[in-house]
């Protein structure tokens, strides 16, 4: 999807010459230029003690790669929102005739035919941002997420995303290995949390310091009653795996239908208070997140009870895909607000803002540092 610039339309300055009047000075266009930049730059850069949250999980586009305008999209930021983990959705739906005719979907859902990897929208999302003025491009942290887990080259895609756009990217992600209905219908190899080239991507992560972002459901749509929860113990394998890669796991592992398992914050405890799991953090993204923790004051109270206990170990997130208005962006920060009520002050702001700038900023200033010794400009 092309990038459009929508300041261009109307406001450049034209020199053209009209009989009676005379042409602009070049430096006097130049003041103006720049006193109209720095006014365009002061709205969309909230005082940092104003913003109420960062949103870790944001994606840009959606699953046939249409999506917000950036400039649009800092608009709806406003100056409640800090920062932003910005991405596109790595999976393209098909459009087959043979499926669906002249209906043209636009959702993984809506089509029985396959899903694919589109790596062009790492390109995108890189030029998207670099199409920001410098003190904008502070208020995102682009993520790379165009590479199948499922290929021994995927890490060469990242490998290769880094030298084409150094400077740009914080980490990698969301990507997924088991998804409800999304797994299934991707073109070729199931993705594995076995496989090693999912091992490859993540000692390159560790390696570069790119922070990682994984999609991983808990168990499986519909189990069978007491059905073993293999995804979850070869999820901590993989963890256990890379103890110097610094992961986050969306969603708390559940989703539109992937149901808490039983005794689901229990074993999460149990997974936070592991010493080989430390560098293992939480989003709680997705409105199908939200949906669980605050279905009932209890739910919601043990939740709180949880963050409060680890409050270094949590990301709010909002997994919007191509908002069109703030009201939209920022409904699932509003369903959370009988979290918030329960949460001490310092596990709130941990929760919105603090672990997001801890764990960005470290990835930011390691990447950067990666790339300073191994990308020739």
């Amino acid at each position: 999807m092309a990038v459009h610039d929508k300041r261009a339309k109307g406001s450049e300055f034209h020199a053209g010459s009209r009989p009676g009047r005379k042409r602009p000075g070049r430096f006097v266009l130049a003041c103006l230029l720049l006193a109209t930049t720095t006014l365009l730059a002061g709205t969309t850069a909230p005082p940092e003690s104003d913003y109420v949250l960062n949103d870790s999980h944001f994606h840009l586009t959606n699953y046939i790669q249409e999506g917000t305008d950036i400039r649009d999209f800092l608009a709806i930021m406003g100056d409640r929102v800090g920062r932003v983990a910005i991405f596109g959705i790595p999976l393209q739906q098909t459009w087959s005739w043979r499926n669906s005719g002249d209906f043209a979907p636009s959702y993984y859902l809506q089509s029985d035919s396959p899903l694919y990897y589109y790596s062009f929208i790492d390109a995108h999302i890189a030029m998207a941002y670099l199409s920001l003025p410098e003190k904008q491009r502070r208020r995102f942290d682009p993520m790379i997420s165009g590479f199948n887990p499922a290929d021994m080259y995927g890490v060469d895609h990242i490998r290769r995303v880094l030298h084409t756009f150094p400077g740009v990217f914080s980490g990698i992600g969301e990507f997924t290995i088991h998804k409800e209905f999304v797994s299934s219908k991707i073109a070729g190899d199931v993705p594995s949390l076995t496989d090693p080239a999912l091992d490859r991507i993540l000692d390159f992560a560790a390696e570069t310091g790119l922070l990682v972002l994984i999609h991983n459901d808990v168990d499986v749509p519909y189990p069978k009653p007491d059905q073993r929860l293999y995804e979850l113990e070869q999820l901590a394998a993989l963890f256990r795996r890379h103890p110097d890669a610094t992961i986050i796991w969306a969603h708390c592992g559940v989703g539109r239908v992937v149901r808490p398992v039983k005794d689901h914050l229990a074993l999460l405890e149990r997974a936070l208070d592991d010493p080989s799991l430390s560098h293992v953090s939480i989003d709680i993204s997705w409105i199908e997140t939200a949906k669980y923790i605050v279905e009932s004051p209890q739910a919601t109270a043990r939740m709180a009870q949880v963050i409060n206990r680890f409050p270094e170990r949590f990301l709010f997130g909002t997994d919007e895909v191509a908002p069109k208005d703030r009201a939209g962006y920022l409904h699932i920060y509003e369903v959370y607000q009988p979290l918030f009520e329960q949460l001490t002050p310092e596990a709130s702001e941990m929760l919105r803002k603090g672990n997001y700038e801890r764990l960005f900023d470290e990835a930011r200033r390691r990447v950067r540092d990666w790339e300073r010794a191994n990308v020739r400009r």
